[in-house]
């Protein structure tokens, strides 16, 4: 066993050199992603308001996919980790190998879900017949093709599970790159291609995600990744698709929660203002400058606490955690000075004019009071997933979007309007961030008793 974890860096190596080596990769992983949603955005913005109306209503259906994806990408990456500081290799081919077939099945129930789901979901956010149909070009597009995305970040989850943060780093970046190169010429018919508006925008995203998707299934089958895919393999094992589903639902739906909080607020927000919810539209993609380095940082992280979870080295988990949230906090106090010494800035990226500015500035200074404190829910959240502890990463994220912040905001913006709502996002962090480190200490006192 000693020397097992002496040749793995994930056993070995220092912490902190450790988890900056296979955190960079992912934070820049995830500041690629953000530039090409700013991106998408930043251009349809400069066909309408109504076309980037029409793109921000389509949010909550693509961050879906993304909960998918992420979620049982989350619990197989924690599961062959541990598997791999438990040295038990059967567990990890065949965690790997069933990956692909629930991930096909995800495909196909988005693929559905495009076709005869979009226009009903999307009535219920607009009575413009103009912005409906913009709407629903984009969203059945990006939702309908979305098995690129869908295998692209199961594969990224998987490299990362075994401490290659660098490939996917490099599949994002080109996917970033086929849509940001491929955005001006679709949307607005440059180099002779023809003009398609939100339609083009769409296009080039899936465009970009078959490219990473593409690359990553060639990397994966041709490199030695220490896994291996076979079909006798994809036959279910229900005690490890529980374990890995056990962290993974938990995990879908706290990527899920932000298209349901986005759902419910905009709701409220149509009402208190016509340009409120394309301004909020903006907030959610601004604010993943911050968060996505963040969870780029828990990426790193998760397989580390992971592994050592697994080999029982409990000095070295600890202080993984330690470091991460030192880490983490440092990234958002950085969001919060940009916030607040340059909301007007940020507000130009998006041709914003001055009653979007006169919303959207407040909006983020309001907002960003609370990106410090949610140091504590982001990193413990994912803590709690790198141990198998998936209902407990729920429950704080459950405070942090949706206990708090959807009854809060209805009352409050009776008194103060839309900074009404923008204010019960600080409020729910600072009460995410008390419950996560009360369930934190709980769970590591069992955890420790079993490690000694």
């Amino acid at each position: 066993m000693t020397e097992r974890i002496n040749q793995n860096p994930m056993g070995s190596r220092p912490v902190l050199p450790l988890l900056v080596s296979m955190s960079l990769p992912p934070i820049l992983s995830m500041l690629i992603q953000s530039l090409y949603n700013v991106v998408d955005s930043i251009f349809v913005a400069r066909l309408s308001s109504d076309a980037l109306t029409a793109v921000s209503l389509a949010y909550p259906l693509q961050n879906l996919v993304l909960a998918i994806a992420v979620g049982y990408g989350v619990g197989s990456n924690a599961f062959v980790a541990r598997s791999l500081g438990q040295d038990d290799q059967r567990s990890v081919d065949k965690a790997a190998s069933m990956g692909m077939v629930f991930t096909g099945i995800h495909a196909l129930a988005f693929l559905l879900i495009g076709l005869f789901g979009s226009e009903p979901f999307l009535r219920l956010f607009t009575t413009d017949e103009q912005v409906l149909a913009m709407s629903l070009v984009y969203t059945r597009i990006v939702i309908c093709l979305a098995f690129g995305s869908l295998f692209h970040i199961y594969i990224e989850k998987l490299l990362q599970s075994v401490g290659n943060m660098f490939v996917p780093m490099i599949l994002q970046g080109v996917g970033a790159i086929v849509n940001i190169v491929l955005d001006p010429i679709l949307i607005f018919g440059l180099l002779g291609a023809p003009r398609m508006g939100v339609a083009g925008a769409a296009v080039a995203t899936v465009a970009g995600q078959m490219t990473a998707c593409t690359m990553a299934m060639i990397y994966f089958f041709r490199a030695k990744t220490g896994m291996h895919i076979t079909r006798k393999d994809m036959k279910v094992d229900w005690n490890i698709a529980r374990k890995i589903y056990g962290v993974g639902v938990p995990s879908c739906l706290m990527t899920a929660m932000p298209s349901l909080l986005v759902g419910i607020l905009n709701a409220l927000l149509v009402e208190l203002h016509e340009l409120a919810v394309a301004v909020f539209g903006l907030y959610f993609k601004l604010q993943t400058f911050v968060y996505m380095p963040a969870n780029g940082l828990i990426q790193g992280m998760r397989p580390i606490v992971s592994y050592n979870y697994g080999a029982r080295q409990k000095h070295r988990m600890h202080s993984t955690i330690r470091w991460s949230l030192t880490l983490t906090a440092a990234i958002m106090a950085l969001g919060t000075l940009i916030a607040w010494l340059l909301p007007g800035q940020t507000m130009a990226l998006f041709d914003a004019d001055s009653a979007m500015v006169a919303i959207g500035v407040p909006m983020l200074r309001i907002t960003s009071l609370g990106f410090l404190v949610s140091t504590f829910g982001t990193v413990l959240a994912g803590c709690f997933e790198a141990l198998g502890k998936g209902v407990q990463s729920l429950a704080v994220s459950l405070i942090r979007q949706l206990v708090v912040i959807p009854p809060l905001a209805l009352v409050l913006s009776h008194f103060w309007e839309l900074n009404g709502v923008w204010a019960s996002f600080p409020v729910a962090e600072t009460l995410a961030a008390l419950a996560a480190v009360v369930l934190y200490r709980s769970v590591m006192r069992r955890i420790d008793g079993t490690m000694e």
